[in-house]
């Protein structure tokens, strides 16, 4: 399994955001915790709501603190 966030519906700047930073699938985003990820430039807490609950369907969860 190796869903890519191209197939997610988050905004642009967050899509933008996370390929910039080398995040193209869901595995990969398991190795960053939620903070990291709201350190991102385009990456709000709508699109770490969204994602995790992704992770959470596909059995997966951000990096812990």
């Amino acid at each position: 399994m190796s869903l890519e966030l191209r197939s997610i519906k988050i905004s642009k700047p967050a899509f933008r955001a996370l390929e910039t930073a080398g995040i193209t699938t869901l595995i990969q985003l398991c190795n960053f915790s939620e903070q990291e990820l709201l350190a991102l430039h385009g990456v709000g807490p709508k699109a770490i709501q969204i994602l995790g609950e992704l992770l959470v369907k596909e059995g997966l969860t951000f990096k812990k603190d």
